[in-house]
């Protein structure tokens, strides 16, 4: 996650410990309410996501990942605005938030390739309007 996080401080302007954060908020949240076998794929595909999610003391994505965990659209939809809130809480604007996703989902993309990236946010209703 190191070329991440790096990317995310050059990119948008943030430090390495609020790229951090942001990573594993996301992480978290595709974790919960993604399709497990797509999100085990992307996982495998993007060096250190393992040991971010593992080494994460937040435990299942906060407030994200319990709204996601409701589940069907609207607990998904709840879980996507549960992130973008954490997010806000861990000191990105909005701007910023639409930032990090958009290279986050990128960098997904070039690791992972487009096919499972692009079913993982499809499989998640609501997904794309914060991205």
């Amino acid at each position: 996650m190191e070329e991440l996080v790096s990317r995310l401080v050059e990119r948008v302007g943030i430090d390495e410990g609020v790229a951090s954060q942001a990573i594993s908020i996301i992480m978290n949240f595709l974790q919960s309410a993604g399709p497990e076998d797509k999100v085990q794929q992307l996982m495998a595909a993007l060096p250190g996501a393992a040991e971010l999610l593992q080494g994460d003391s937040g435990g299942g994505g906060g407030l994200g990942g319990m709204l996601g965990g409701l589940g069907g659209g609207i607990g998904n939809m709840m879980g996507a605005m549960g992130a973008m809130n954490e997010l806000n809480a861990a000191g990105l604007d909005s701007g910023q938030v639409q930032s990090v996703s958009k290279e986050v989902i990128a960098f997904a993309r070039e690791k992972a390739g487009a096919d499972v990236v692009d079913e993982v946010i499809s499989a998640i209703p609501g997904l794309e309007q914060f991205l």
